[in-house]
């Protein structure tokens, strides 16, 4: 077992590290008091290959491996969450899909524009009514004769949504089949059927634009079926175990960043004639932090190596992701947590960052599968119930 990096997965890290702090960081606060869309932000990371890193260079991405996903998710993270989620939609949800299920042609046209940061991609799964219970989704896409589909229904809680050039949208074909009747599509927005609904106000992560979207007699072209017919469920879940892997390199960058905001401030901040850090209840504070940080980190490197073997024939890495994810995540609500107690009145406070970190903390516990579904996967991959 050998725990080093290799070069290119450390080059990624310094280009995304680079980035994070010159750029990221520092329009941090305001992307979060404005929400505003970092759109400018977004290019420059595409530009450097951060929105298609595991995407083939012949489709416009960096081609690198999934450690080095991992790697630069938790650079941008620790700037800024709201970056990463948009950084985690484009690469995870998006590009991967695509790449797994598409042809050459869908390759060609829709990866190469958002892996180069050109575009802005999103997931449609979640709506109104069905969240964790995704075969009870309404939105549904009717055959034609000659193989088209007419899609009609909303999505809900769609990350980029009011940015988005294309959207990978899973949609019910056949009811009756339940699982099996669900179908995904390539959207193009630009076109006539397409509708958003307002952007949503959000508790955290507010810089990564969310919305409701509606289709009304949208027609998608037969080759614009992502995948085949009835495979839809399919897609997703297998999507969205690379999207958990994303979500916990997400958790760690905000857990980071609070613990390494935290270490400074207790070796500053004075009472009782000496710094916090001296006292033994901070310490254990901070002694907890950091085994839940490293061990968050390990876990999740171990979901994007295993992720790595199952694209070249290995087994499957479902279970690993939600280990890492529910770790992560968990992880990160609790570190901030602590690091908001620790640093008192000022953590309460706008004037620094912890206050944000806590809050964006929060969102990686319930998207793409809540913690409670992080359980349930785990315990039916470990006992073989269901």
């Amino acid at each position: 077992m050998d725990f080093r990096f290799t070069e290119e997965q450390l080059m990624i890290q310094d280009v995304a590290r680079r980035i994070a702090q010159e750029k990221i960081a520092p329009s941090a606060e305001h992307h979060d008091r404005t929400g505003e869309f970092p759109l400018e932000n977004i290019r420059t990371l595409g530009e450097n290959g951060l929105m298609g890193i595991e995407v083939p260079t012949e489709y416009g991405g960096a081609g690198m491996d999934p450690i080095s996903y991992v790697l630069a998710m938790v650079e941008i993270a620790a700037a800024d969450a709201a970056h990463s989620t948009i950084v985690s939609v484009n690469n995870s949800l998006f590009c991967n899909g695509i790449l797994k299920f598409g042809t050459e042609e869908q390759k060609q046209l829709y990866v190469r524009a958002i892996a180069e940061g050109k575009e802005i991609g999103a997931f449609a799964l979640t709506e109104p009514q069905s969240g964790s219970d995704a075969t009870a989704m309404r939105c549904k896409a009717v055959k034609q004769d000659d193989g088209s589909f007419v899609v009609n229904g909303k999505k809900s809680w769609i990350t980029s949504g009011p940015v988005a050039k294309y959207i990978v949208l899973f949609a019910m074909t056949d009811a009756d089949k339940g699982a099996r009747g669900i179908t995904a599509f390539l959207i193009d927005t630009t076109r006539d059927g397409f509708g958003r609904g307002k952007t949503e106000p959000k508790l955290g992560i507010r810089a990564s634009a969310t919305c409701e979207i509606e289709f009304n007699d949208y027609v998608v072209k037969a080759d614009e079926v992502l995948g085949q017919e009835g495979e839809g469920f399919k897609i997703a879940m297998s999507v969205l175990d690379a999207g958990r892997i994303g979500i916990a390199s997400q958790a760690i960058g905000i857990a980071r960043a609070a613990y390494e905001a935290t270490l400074e401030y207790v070796k500053e901040r004075k009472a009782f004639g000496q710094p916090i850090g001296a006292f033994q209840m901070t310490q254990a504070k901070i002694a907890d932090m950091k085994c839940k940080l490293d061990a968050s980190l390990l876990l999740t490197l171990r979901a994007a190596w295993q992720k790595g073997q199952f694209e070249n024939g290995g087994a499957r890495f479902s279970n690993e992701a939600a280990i890492a994810k529910l770790t992560a995540s968990e992880a990160a609500m609790w570190i901030t947590h602590q690091a908001l107690q620790i640093h008192g009145g000022m953590g309460y406070s706008k004037e620094m960052p912890i206050e944000r970190y806590f809050r964006d903390a929060k969102i990686t516990e319930i998207y793409e599968g809540t913690s409670e579904i992080q359980r349930l996967v785990i315990a039916r991959n470990e006992t073989g119930l269901r």
